[in-house]
């Protein structure tokens, strides 16, 4: 800032660069919604490996097609995902804990973390070993503090029946004033259980301690609800708690959706992919849809399916630039039916060779090609032909080909509107990722432009830091064109911010870029050379 100059001398003011690094955000954090075997149901979770969705939602599960795809996601190569567990009437298992005389008939009551019959094998145990290790007993001993007593939390395995213990809390108390008031300290603490509560939503506590002290108290046995349905997806925005696909609204950014249908050999609803486009499309994501099981047990079917009958898939119009379709599923073995072959969806293993290109290459680069090979996979549905391969191509469905020596990959980098008599500008799903990522990097990057003086100081603030931005893409090889101006333009100044704009209070910045196309057909020309003749 200025400096107030009093006395004769030197002063120093520092002077303010005016760079705004704009840094690019994530291209490859993929949501996956669907059924779990354990987990807050309606939240989402961020998970960065496969032994983090193991200890948060119980891992592989023969019911949730979700847990494969996740699987899927992170043996190809994904990294950070964000899960949303969907449920459909699983119960809340509860440990009852008979408290001491004089107080409450239920006593202390542990409820589940979470729904699911996970918990059914939980047990809890108290003792009143509160003696505090550091301080010289006294003699006689002091009678125990009627408030304290540790809470352990074991889990039986049902097979082998052996006791694990999970969770152990020291000193603690039901007195509410008590710093080591227990309901506090589980719900800070614990990501097993914690303590009831009433419709009002306080915790629900006795008097004095609990007194069970010999065998451990069982969880009340639970099962793990229904199949899910349509309206278990679609959930509701209205209220506070966003349920279903709607609570990817509580998070910041994702980049893909995967959303695996909600029972083994079925197919994931058009009313479900219908909301998870238009969500995409407000989120600037890519949704990655399955396709149909029919399909596969008709190959005629698939081949001849023209453009008209993709939107009974639900994605249709502009929002299915913001979507993908990959066919056919595949074969792997299932390690929870004694690695048998069975039939998968692809959304999971697509979403972790985005994720792998996007590290290797850049979003740039068409995640399809001999390097996009699919891992874990045994065999496809169905094995396409290259006529067939080219009928599917033209109406924008991606294939998965299996090739000799090269073996499974992605051999398709369209959109669901890349169909040839559509001719739309994002054909491609590398061109439209590009732009969803200058665009999301875009918007976070130039918030500080917002309530700035608008005239021609911001202006060239602007062309300053979003030029510098693109510039280092152009470097990276995002753009098409040997020279800066050739591969991108950045203007912002009297042309497109007119008097009237100030005036309302806009100021207007144009952001273009030429993309890199991928090379679909590679037409090589062979040509037989005639004797020379010199002249």
């Amino acid at each position: 800032m200025p400096v107030q100059t009093t006395y004769p001398g030197v002063y120093i003011e520092e002077l303010p660069s005016g760079v705004r690094t704009i840094t690019g955000v994530a291209t490859s954090i993929t949501a996956f919604v669907g059924r779990a075997l354990k987990g807050e149901p309606n939240e989402p979770v961020t998970i960065n490996n496969f032994s983090d969705f193991e200890r948060q939602f119980g891992g592989l599960w023969s019911e949730s097609t979700m847990s494969y795809a996740v699987q899927d996601f992170y043996l190809n190569g994904g990294s950070q995902a964000i899960i949303v567990r969907v449920d459909n009437g699983s119960g809340t298992a509860q440990l009852q804990l008979t408290a001491g005389a004089g107080s409450p008939p239920d006593g202390l009551i542990l409820v589940a973390a979470s729904p699911g019959s996970w918990a059914n094998s939980l047990l809890a145990e108290v003792n009143y070993n509160t003696q505090d290790p550091t301080v010289k007993p006294a003699s006689p001993p002091a009678p125990p503090d009627p408030k304290l007593f540790n809470l352990v939390i074991y889990q039986k395995d049902p097979e082998t029946l052996q006791v694990q213990k999970l969770e152990e809390y020291l000193r603690v108390s039901v007195d509410k004033n008590d710093s080591r008031f227990l309901p506090r300290v589980l719900d800070q603490n614990s990501t097993v259980v914690g303590v009831l509560k009433d419709p009002d939503g306080k915790w629900v506590v006795p008097a004095v301690r609990p007194n069970v002290t010999v065998t451990p108290v069982a969880a009340s046995q639970v099962d793990d609800g229904s199949d899910l349905i349509v309206g278990n997806y679609i959930g509701g925005d209205n209220d506070l708690q966003k349920t279903g696909l709607s609570a990817l609204l509580k998070t910041d950014l994702f980049n893909l959706l995967c959303i695996p249908p909600p029972v083994r050999g079925g197919n994931t609803d058009a009313t479900i992919y219908a909301q998870a486009a238009k969500m995409c499309v407000d989120k600037r994501a890519m949704l990655i849809v399955d396709p149909p099981v029919e399909w596969g047990a008709n190959i005629d079917k698939a081949v001849s399916t023209p453009l008209q009958q993709l939107g009974a898939l639900g994605v249709t119009g502009i929002n299915a630039r913001n979507a993908a379709l990959y066919y056919p599923q595949v074969i792997k073995p299932d390690p929870l039916r004694e690695n048998q072959p069975d039939l998968f969806v692809p959304s999971g293993i697509i979403a972790g060779l985005m994720a792998t290109t996007d590290t290797n290459r850049g979003v740039w680069k068409s995640p399809a090609g001999i390097d996009a090979a699919l891992t874990g996979v045994q065999s496809l549905q169905v094995n396409l032909s290259d006529s067939e391969n080219g009928d599917l191509n033209q109406v924008g469905v991606n294939c998965l080909r299996a090739f000799p020596v090269i073996g499974r990959v992605i051999w398709g980098a369209r959109t669901m509107r890349g169909a040839d008599q559509l001719a739309d500008d994002y054909k491609y799903v590398a061109v439209r990722r590009t732009a969803l990522f200058i665009e999301e990097s875009l918007y976070r990057g130039t918030k500080w432009v917002v309530f700035e003086p608008n005239d021609e100081p911001l202006w060239a603030q602007i062309r300053l830091n979003i030029g510098a931005f693109m510039q280092n893409l152009f470097r990276q090889g995002a753009f098409q064109g040997t020279t800066p101006k050739d591969a991108y333009l950045v203007k912002c100044d009297k042309e497109t911010t007119t008097q009237n704009d100030i005036n309302l209070g806009i100021v207007n910045i144009l952001v273009a870029f030429a993309p890199l196309k991928p090379a679909e057909f590679v037409i090589i020309k062979i040509q037989q050379l005639a004797g020379q003749i010199n002249t």
